[in-house]
Order: structure tokens, then sequence, then C-alpha cells
């Protein structure tokens, strides 16, 4: 029997009858919407009903066992339904931590969490003791590419890294990511595809298209925009192929933004920006939904900056040393991109390896490299810590810091990303991690700076309701730390299983089978 559709008018969606998991209701994406037609025979409509209740054990057991053998040897839990039990729950609302609770999965759901003693667990559930431990969301990075750097000199390249970051960003807790900004972006789209179907392991993946960047761009790999009309075409085109974002870049001229947003926003998707040639303020007005990396890439404060021009990046970043982030003009350009509802995209990670001798020298990072990127990148800290004296990165740092605090308390929308970018010090996972710990030297609360490393993004992608915290009825995507990060919060580094849809990842088999890898592929 061919699969039969009801479609509805106000959902673009379809359900179909799946006759290989027998009383199933799966979803399939709808081109366009059309009335709502009923066409199953009225016997197989009966068996439905009278079946539905065996539904999610049922297909939850068809859906384990789709994953590739590539994938499944990845897994650590998989039985249909799993108590985790006597675990300390932070739920990623920004709610205190609650103690001896139990989170009970099934179907690729949390279906109850609440207080140990009085949580009901189904007969037949596997369940694991996991006192002393800590479940949290899994992460949602949104400024989490992937591409990394390639080793050597000019011209900067950056190879996508399929094969390491998508298993590194999941060992590392983060079960959801937005790209922000492709250089392969078909390869990204089918990356997404062969996860969602199960051939591949890695995080959901929210695809940003191709930059958005002028004349000027500093690597061979971006398209160069001509004016505003070709903006407008990339936006739509890139929509047909299935991007969910777009990402503007340094050289793109204010006529161009405008176009690309206003094409962007007429099909209901979000423009980010990493920007030079356009200031915060008047991205702003032009209607950006979000702005990436903070204050330390705002050049509108630069003497030398002329409209719709990206002034010279050392003469930009002077002319925040001199300015007060709580008073005059910067004070003013956060209330201005709060009253125009406006994201921020926090990516600490990635300025901290500027400022000479401050990141961690973390073994596990060294470890996934590339022997040759490894070198590279111990080079490169070594001239840095060389030219500490003159260096105004950490002045720049602390006034971030002092930024993305400000920004916050003033009712912005902090998101939480980590830029493998940079001269390569900063790696998928073990970098969103960094992340949530640097938010906390910025002056967060440990919960607080889980609370903007998950829930804030789910609420900018729209998916509060699926992802981002930890409640009954919510997609499994969790956790499990062997410590407790609302004390100290590097023990999110502790990541012990990684729950995605359900099935829980063993965090460290991940790391060890890209061992090597990061700067290659």
């Amino acid at each position: 029997m061919k699969a039969k559709e009801v479609a509805c008018r106000n959902e673009q969606k379809c359900f179909t009858w799946n006759t290989s998991c027998f009383s199933a209701l799966s979803y399939i994406n709808c081109r366009t919407p059309v009335i709502c037609i009923l066409r199953w025979p009225v016997k197989q409509l009966a068996q439905l009903i009278l079946f539905s209740a065996a539904l999610p054990a049922l297909c939850w057991a068809q859906a384990a066992s789709n994953l590739a053998p590539e994938v499944r040897a990845f897994v650590k839990e998989d039985a249909p339904v799993i108590a985790l039990t006597h675990v300390r729950v932070i739920d990623g609302t920004g709610a205190a931590p609650r103690a001896d609770q139990t989170v009970v999965i099934a179907d690729g759901k949390i279906i109850a969490l609440g207080d140990a003693p009085s949580t009901k667990i189904r007969d037949g559930a596997k369940v694991l003791d996991l006192a002393g431990r800590t479940v949290i969301p899994g992460l949602v990075g949104m400024h989490d590419h992937m591409y990394y750097p390639a080793p050597g000199g000019a011209p900067p390249l950056y190879p996508e890294h399929a094969a390491s970051f998508p298993r590194l960003y999941l060992a590392g807790g983060v079960t959801t990511i937005r790209t922000t900004g492709s250089v392969e972006p078909y390869t990204d789209l089918e990356l997404k595809r062969a996860i969602d179907e199960g051939k591949m392991v890695g995080p959901q993946i929210h695809v940003t298209g191709p930059y958005l960047e002028g004349p000027g761009a500093f690597t061979l790999q971006m398209h160069q925009l001509k004016d505003a009309e070709d903006a407008k075409h990339t936006v739509e085109f890139w929509i047909t192929q299935g991007v969910t974002s777009f990402k503007a870049y340094m050289n793109i001229t204010p006529e161009e933004l405008a176009a690309a947003t206003k094409a962007a926003h007429s099909h209901g998707i979000k423009v980010t920006g990493h920007l030079c040639s356009i200031g915060f303020r008047e991205a702003a007005a032009l209607g950006i939904d979000d702005l990436e990396h903070g204050l330390v890439v705002d050049t509108e404060f630069s003497p030398e900056k002329k409209p719709g021009e990206c002034p010279g990046p050392v003469a930009a970043r002077k002319a925040l040393l001199a300015l007060e982030v709580t008073s005059g003009p910067i004070h003013e350009m956060i209330r201005d991109l709060v009253n125009h509802h406006v994201a921020v995209t926090s990516t600490l990670p990635v300025f901290e390896i500027s400022v000479p001798g401050r990141a961690p020298i973390d073994t596990r990072v060294l470890d996934a490299m590339l022997p040759d990127e490894r070198i590279y990148y111990l080079r490169r800290r070594a001239v840095i810590s060389d030219g500490a004296a003159k260096s105004d990165w950490p002045v720049l740092f602390k006034k971030e810091l002092e930024f993305e605090r400000e920004f916050v308390m003033h009712g912005g929308l902090l998101l939480a990303g980590l830029d493998p970018t940079g001269y390569g010090g900063v790696i998928a996972g073990f970098g969103d991690q960094r992340e949530v710990e640097l938010l906390v030297e910025a002056g967060f609360t440990p919960v607080e700076a889980i609370h903007i490393a998950t829930s804030n993004g789910a609420e900018f992608l729209g998916e509060l309701d699926k992802i981002g915290t930890l409640a009954a009825g919510k997609q499994a995507d969790l956790m499990v730390i062997g410590g407790d990060p609302s004390v100290n919060i590097k023990d999110i580094e502790k990541v012990e299983t990684v729950f995605k849809d359900g099935v829980g990842y063993d965090s460290a088999k991940l790391i060890e089978s890209v061992r090597g890898f990061v700067g290659l592929r």
C-alpha cells in the first residue's frame, strides 16, 4: 500500500500512513498547504485508532534500529524507556538546581521529570543511578561553523570539517547548532540530511547560507556580492535549497544588507551579521535580527569610519579603549539594540586566544589537532605572548565581558557560540564548553550561563517549545555531567553521555574517534 496523505491548510506538514511501522504517523515536509482530505479506507483508520496507544514503543524501536552501524558504534543508551534517577537537574530556565530528581525518557522525549521518590517509572525501563551527577539541556550553539582554519600561510583557507566537527559538537554536549555562515553550504545541507536520516552522528543542524559579503573578502571561499539585486537573488536561491538563516559579512553595503534582510524576512527567515562596513546601530535600523561577536567588532566608534566602508580594524578597536560600557555611546548602542529586539551572539573563546597567555592549554584540544595544526597553533600562541607588552587585547576582552553583562542587564537576548576560527585554538564542542565558563567569568552565575547557552538559543531559533530547557513533553536532548557545574562551572567539561532525541551517545568514544583529525577533515 502506498503512503496516503492528510495535509492541512494551516500547516506545512503531511501525515503519512507508514506501513513499515504499522500504526505510525510520520511527518514528511509539504511544499504547499492544501485542503485537509482524509484518503484512508475506514478499516485502516479504525486500526490506527485501535493501536494508537501502542505507537510510541513500536515506532521508537524502529527509529533506534534505523541508525547506521557507524552511528550505533557510539550509542551508549538506547532502551525504549530510560530512567535517570537520583540526579541533580539544572533545567535551563534559570531556576535553581534541583537535587535527587528522576528524568524518564521514552519515544525520544522526556515523559516525566520530578522528585525521585514520587516520580513514576514505567515497568521495564532501564534505570540508571546517577547520584553525584548533573543533567542539563543540550547546548544550543549559535556560532558553530562546520569549517576550521587550515595551517600554513596565504591564501587563508577554511576546509570543511564534516568528519570531525559533528562528532566533537555532540561529544561536548551540543545537541543543536546554527552554522552562522557557510563556506560549503551544499556540504552543510547534505551533512544535515545524513544526520537527520541516521547515517552520520552529530547535532541537529540549522544551516546558514553562504556569507553575504561585498568586495574585499579575506578568503577565496566567499562569493562577493555585486549589488543589492545580487544580495536579494542570493537569499532567494539559497532559501529554495533549504538554508534557514543568513549571515551578512564585513564588507556588505547598507543597500545590500537592506535587500537581503527584506528578502529573508519575507520568508520568515532571520539574518545575523559579523559587520565592519556597517555599525551596530545602523544594522539595527536596517532590520538585522542578530549581531555576532559583540562590542569588539562594532566599528561605529572609530574616527576613521566612513559610510558603507570598513575602517582599519586596529584603529576601530583602539577607539573602544577610552569608552565606558555603562555610559556614553556604547551604553546608547546597547539601548538601541534592545529597543530594536536585536540579539547578540557571544563568542568569547575566539577572542580569548588573542589575549596573551590567557587561554588555557587544553590537552583535549591539542590531542584533537592534526600534528601540523598543533605546531602552527602553539607557534602563533607564542608570538602573541611575546607581544604582550603592546597588546590591547587584555583591555578589549575585559570590555567585551562587561558589554555582554550590561546588554543582558538591559533586557537584551544574549546567545552563545564558539566560532572555531582565529588561529586554530577554538575547536568544536570544547570551545562551546569554554564559552559557558567565560560567561561565568563575565559575571553571570553558572545557572544563568547555562540558561544563555541553552534556552536563549532555542528561543531565537523558535524551538523553545521543543529544546533548550528540560520539562516533560520536550525533546530528550540533554547531557549527563560527572559533577556539579552550578558549583564549579569547569565541571561542564566532564560530559559522560549526551542524549539526542532520546538516544544516549558516548562522549569519550566520539572524541577518541577523531583524534588528530582537526585541521584536516
